[in-house]
């Protein structure tokens, strides 16, 4: 069965929803995901998309509709989250080093509770330290490393991957160059995968 890349971005707060049930999504669809961390403020920026900031009822909209599906998926929330994020793509580039070495995926994760639970804005330097400290990393040689130019490039790369794919927004799902975007649409990405079609 072909993977379903998983492009997520540490600072949209729709993926707070995928973030938070993939693991057990996965193991209840018997499959895997491939997690792939971009910088969807850069692509938002390249189509001059500003999607909830400074419109206050559409923040609200979203935050409400959050706060149902994470019900709907026994998520906890306390909602309103700080938002926008300050440092959206140090946070991601923690995130693509850590998935390089195996701890990226708890890393976000982790981030996101502090995010969602505890109200730490994901993007500040703090939060982002705790995260790490949380999952037994080194929080300045990982903030460090993060901030190289290597890291730093392979963070543009992989946003470039997701814009060349088609990826406009987080979370999104490809399977075969297909393209599902939104937490909403995880089943149907599963769905193409398994079939070719969405049933």
């Amino acid at each position: 069965m072909p993977e379903i890349d998983f492009w997520f971005s540490i600072g949209s707060t729709y993926s707070f929803l995928t973030v938070m049930r993939l693991d057990e999504w996965c193991r209840e669809h018997e499959t895997t995901v491939n997690w792939r961390p971009f910088n969807v403020r850069t692509v938002m920026a390249d189509q001059q998309n500003t999607p909830f900031a400074g419109k206050p009822i559409k923040s609200a909209y979203m935050w409400r509709d959050i706060e149902r599906r994470a019900a709907k998926y026994h998520i906890h929330a306390n909602l309103p989250a700080p938002y926008p994020i300050s440092d959206l793509a140090l946070s991601n580039q923690v995130a693509l080093l850590g998935m390089r070495e195996g701890w990226g995926k708890d890393f976000t994760q982790t981030l996101y509770r502090i995010w969602f639970e505890e109200g730490m804005e994901a993007g500040g330097e703090n939060a982002v330290s705790e995260a790490l400290f949380r999952c037994q990393q080194d929080p300045r040689l990982m903030l460090s490393r993060a901030r190289s130019p290597e890291i730093e490039e392979a963070l543009e790369s992989e946003t470039a991957k997701a814009t060349d794919l088609g990826v406009f927004g987080a979370p999104s799902f490809v399977v075969r160059g297909e393209v599902f975007w939104g937490d909403d649409r995880l089943d149907d990405a599963f769905s193409w995968s398994r079939v070719g079609h969405v049933v």
